[in-house]
């Protein structure tokens, strides 16, 4: 069936099955109180904002052929920036100086992934060291902003993003909604998309070809930076506080995986948005399933891991051809027909 030679078949049945268990594992999977959506699967919705726009940023970049492994101290940065400057304000629940302030940090990030296309694209290093070296010193650098303390902040505007409702379905969630739909729009509805897969099918062809690839690889590393920059005002206001230390640690990986989930080629060329989105989501899904059956704390890695190298297997064709092929009815040869 045509369905099932799709990529995202497999992970579609995963993140079913995953929210299946919930159901049955969980208090609350999905109830209404006070006016708004509560249970497990807001949780998963909510949890998964940060990664899902990280990822977002990640298929860019992977599109192109590169790699962004700072995207975590990316969201330190401007996570430990807006605390820094909110808790210097007179009034935190001030609504346009804490959206000013947002914005501040918003282009700070976008600055620190201009600097990273800027040493891909233009210095020519490989974009592993390049990013590598944004990881290290970003880290620092978020360190340095917050004295190494933890910040904390009492504002509700800021608290919203994180923690607030509109339309009944959690803030965060619609924020990623709303960037996966204007990507989807620029990636799929321009020839933006198309330019992306050549940078990254071929980066000389697409040069001989006349598109400016220096310019897309600059344009992605910002955009994956302006992302990273988000998810670190979001997950700084869900603890209301800036952990320049905690935040946004490893999430490169999980991106990196949730976009291998999603079937973007890590080589470049072919990405898919779509498979992104259910990647994160799955990686979410994951992480609270994992809780609600009750896995000990220690066995929780390993646990993700047998999970992700089951999904992985599912989505190869020559394993799916090696294992099920074996099952179907061998063709009989005409020493075996009956006369």
């Amino acid at each position: 069936m045509t369905i099932l030679k799709n990529r995202l078949f497999w992970p579609a049945v995963i993140l079913v099955a995953l929210l299946v268990v919930n159901m049955f594992t969980s208090n609350q999977f999905l109830t209404i109180r006070d006016g708004h959506l509560f249970g497990t699967l807001i949780d998963i919705l909510r949890g998964s904002a940060p990664l899902m726009l990280v990822a977002l940023g990640m298929t860019l970049v992977i599109a192109t052929g590169g790699i962004d492994l700072s995207v975590g101290s990316v969201m330190a940065i401007s996570g430990a920036v807006a605390c820094l400057l909110i808790s210097d304000l007179g009034d935190q629940n001030a609504v346009l100086p804490v959206l000013a302030i947002m914005a501040i940090a918003i282009g700070m990030s976008l600055l620190l992934g201009l600097w990273n296309g800027t040493l891909v694209a233009v210095v020519g290093i490989q974009p592993i060291i390049a990013t590598l070296i944004l990881m290290v010193a970003g880290r620092g650098l978020a360190q340095l902003i917050t004295d190494g303390q933890i910040i904390n902040v009492r504002s509700g505007p800021y608290a919203t993003i994180a923690t607030g409702f509109f339309l009944a379905l959690p803030v965060a969630f619609l924020i990623a909604a709303v960037a996966v739909v204007l990507t989807v729009v620029l990636t799929r509805r321009t020839a933006l998309g198309l330019l992306l897969e050549s940078v990254g099918g071929s980066p000389t062809a697409s040069r001989l070809a006349g598109i400016r690839s220096r310019r897309i690889t600059m344009m992605v590393y910002v955009v994956a930076g302006g992302f990273a920059g988000l998810a670190g005002l979001i997950y700084s206001a869900n603890i209301k506080s800036a952990d320049s230390i905690a935040a946004g640690n490893l999430i490169e990986l999980d991106a990196i995986l949730a976009v291998v989930i999603g079937g973007t080629a890590l080589i470049g060329g072919r990405f898919s948005i779509a498979g992104t989105v259910l990647g994160a989501l799955i990686i979410q899904a994951l992480t609270v399933t994992v809780v609600a059956v009750g896995v000990p704390s220690k066995a929780t890695l390993l646990f993700k891991a047998v999970v992700v190298v089951a999904l992985c297997l599912s989505q190869s064709t020559t394993f799916r051809e090696k294992v099920f092929g074996r099952l179907k009815p061998r063709p009989a040869t005409r020493a075996e027909v009956p006369a």
